[in-house]
């Protein structure tokens, strides 16, 4: 398909405008803020810290995993918790946050390792977050994986 002047010029015209448009800019306080409880949430994720994953999320969590599963904050919690469920690696690219009042929402591949009962698998999934602002702080409301 051949290509005009006019959609090329549109397109030129268009890229910066786009690119600056593009979510995955924190460059506002809040933005940055949601980031570091992003990575707050990874680092808990790391360690499995029960006590940081309890304070970075709300009690109405739902946690949705790539399988379709979804967790109340309980259980998403325990098996971390437990060490019956770790991560020994988590590296989150293609970040992105768009933050609108007192909420926020955080995009970002997930690579790593998991390990569940002592069996090891790769993952790299995308995931959506939801962030709300609770007493000043950046909390987990929603999450969703889903395969790439």
């Amino acid at each position: 398909m051949p290509i005009s002047r006019r959609f090329a010029l549109t397109a030129a015209l268009a890229t910066p405008i786009l690119v600056r448009a593009r979510p995955g800019t924190a460059a506002s306080p809040d933005g940055s803020a949601v980031e570091e409880a992003v990575d707050a949430l990874t680092k808990a994720l790391l360690s499995g810290d029960g006590t940081a994953l309890d304070a970075l999320t709300l009690d109405g969590l739902s946690y949705g995993h790539s399988s379709g599963l979804v967790q109340d904050k309980a259980a998403f919690i325990a098996p971390l918790a437990s060490k019956r469920a770790t991560f020994p690696s988590i590296t989150l690219s293609d970040r992105s946050v768009s933050v609108v009042g007192d909420d926020a929402i955080a995009r970002h591949v997930f690579s790593g390792e998991a390990v569940t009962d002592g069996k090891s698998a790769p993952v790299h999934i995308g995931v959506l977050q939801v962030w709300h602002r609770d007493a000043g702080r950046w909390r987990l409301l929603a999450r969703q994986a889903y395969k790439i």
